[in-house]
């Protein structure tokens, strides 16, 4: 038996204290984790209620909008025999539901949703960016040249200018627009159901209002550019806004007859025709579509308007500054002989970067900006105005989803009209129907627009869109494809911005002297205009 020393007991006991002290931090920290493990356990289990929310309240949405869509197109007799339990009614095909239209559901702008994500927004700041830079590099040319640091933007007063004659021009077509086919579709309507011949009442107001949407909408715009010799910008503006009217009053009139027709009313009742008060929200809100109610917001969001406005604005200074520093130094040098082939191509390459850039402020100017700005002021809640247009890899989609406002109106009243009268015997020639009515309508607002007859447009939308439009269908999805799209997109906007830059000074140059007549208005004049400043 071993002696114990005298300090044996005392060391054994600061070993337990030290083994005490060193196992207490160590449950502490296990306790610390445990807790902070179950306030994780209850944030995820909050969380998880949070997101089965909102993923059951989108569902619900979901459901709605596709139970009122099935119940707005689906015929009464399915959805009778559906009730009755009554399935072996087989369900109508796309080709028997002609008749359904354009259902308009609460959504937001693509750009709106996309600009959430950092990654495109720094984007959007890089296009700020060469915008700053565009107005250094002006800024640095006036000093180098003049001695003074000034930013002149002539070319916008001079494009902008007889605002005052636009402004009654627009006014004499608003009111026309407002009263004349609204009250006279009206009074067709009281008329209808007890005129003895409906076919001499309906011809007579037909007549009466072709003659009127021809004088007012057609003819005197036409007047009001040429007789005052508007600059481009308000040339665009009139005839733009003469587009606009004639298409929203074709749809107003396209989806108030029918109901009329089919719908007689009762022994002493009225006939139930829309409202005034919903024909003038449709001649303001952004769509060509008339409804007698759309979707619509709850408030006004002042911040994205101004923001909007804001965004307007430095789009057409955008385009002032990649004209003068892009453009007009090209196509004004002085030449004394028409453009040989290395120069023509060597300008059709320069015009590719202001080209593009010209067709993607536009795109985002207008079909972005100005649509949402009025989208937002009339509460409009469907703000889908364009698609991924820049994601297409064929052009039959670039072509459904760059410009969704006048899509809808172009396959509703042209394309699927023309099926149903050809009792859909004709679909090539539908479509080729429609690529040629939007074609020339293209042609014409460029035409009155810049003042001068240059089909370029018509061609490359109405010959070469035509073509890629059978051959880069939507069976291609490879994103070669996409690539082959912008790079058409770059080439075409190139073609278009040298050989409308050319006949502008062409016709500036070399006037139209009167003698050759109808070919001298229908001939390009830089074919054959020699000048030298």
């Amino acid at each position: 038996m071993t002696t114990e020393p005298p300090d044996g007991p005392r060391r054994r006991n600061i070993k337990t204290c030290q083994a005490e002290d060193t196992t207490a931090p160590a449950r502490s920290r296990a306790y610390e984790q445990e807790e902070d493990l179950r306030q994780w356990q209850k944030y995820v289990q909050k969380l998880k209620v949070k997101v089965l929310e909102q993923v059951q309240d989108q569902l619900g949405e979901i459901l709605d909008k596709a139970l009122t869509k099935s119940i707005e197109t689906e015929p009464p007799s399915y959805i009778k025999s559906i009730l009755n339990g009554k399935t072996s009614q087989k369900q109508p095909s796309r080709a028997q539901r002609m008749d359904d239209g354009k259902v308009f559901v609460e959504r937001a702008s693509l750009l709106d949703e996309l600009f959430e994500i950092s990654h495109i927004r720094t984007i959007y700041h890089m296009f700020i960016a060469v915008l700053l830079i565009f107005c250094l590099s002006t800024l640095a040319v006036d000093y180098i040249d003049q001695g003074r640091l000034v930013l002149e933007f002539d070319l916008l007063f001079y494009a902008f200018g007889k605002l005052g004659t636009v402004t009654w021009a627009w006014i004499v077509m608003f009111v026309y627009t407002l009263f004349v086919p609204y009250y006279i579709l009206d009074f067709w309507g009281s008329l209808y159901h007890k005129f003895p011949s409906k076919l001499g009442l309906s011809l007579v107001m037909g007549l009466v209002l072709s003659v009127a949407q021809t004088c007012i909408l057609g003819l005197f715009p036409i007047y009001t550019v040429v007789h005052h010799q508007l600059p481009p910008a308000s040339r665009f503006i009139v005839i733009m806004e003469q587009i606009r009217f004639q298409m929203k009053t074709y749809s107003f009139i396209r989806e108030t007859v029918p109901v009329i027709i089919k719908n007689t009313p009762k022994e002493g009742e009225n006939l139930r025709f829309p409202t005034f008060s919903s024909y003038l929200y449709f001649l303001f809100c952004p769509t060509l579509i008339y409804r007698e109610s759309y979707p619509r917001n709850s408030q006004i969001r002042w911040k994205y308007v101004a923001v909007s406005v804001g965004k307007i604005l430095g789009c057409l200074f955008y385009v002032h500054f990649i004209l003068v520093r892009l453009c007009i130094p090209v196509f004004r040098l002085e030449t004394s002989q028409p453009f040989s082939k290395r120069t023509m191509v060597l300008a059709v390459f320069s015009s590719i970067l202001p080209g593009i850039m010209l067709l993607l402020l536009c795109f985002f100017a207008f079909l972005h900006c100005w649509l949402n700005l009025f989208g937002e002021l009339l509460r409009f809640a469907d703000r889908m105005f364009y698609k991924d247009w820049w994601n297409s890899t064929s052009f039959a989609n670039y072509y459904r989803t760059w410009n969704v406002v006048v899509h809808d109106w172009l396959y509703y009243y042209g394309y699927r009209d023309f099926l149903w009268l050809s009792n859909r015997r004709f679909k090539t020639a539908a479509m080729l129907a429609v690529f040629i009515v939007s074609a020339v309508v293209h042609e014409y607002a460029l035409a009155m627009g810049f003042g001068f007859f240059y089909p370029i447009m018509f061609l490359l939308f109405g010959v070469f869109g035509v073509t890629f439009n059978f051959t880069m269908n939507d069976k291609r999805e490879s994103p070669v494809f996409n690539v082959i799209m912008w790079a058409c997109l770059f080439l075409g906007q190139g073609v278009q911005v040298c050989l409308y830059c050319q006949e502008w000074y062409a016709q500036i140059h070399c006037p139209r002297t009167g003698q050759d007549g109808f070919w001298e208005l229908v001939l390009p004049r830089s074919w054959s205009c020699s000048y030298q400043t």
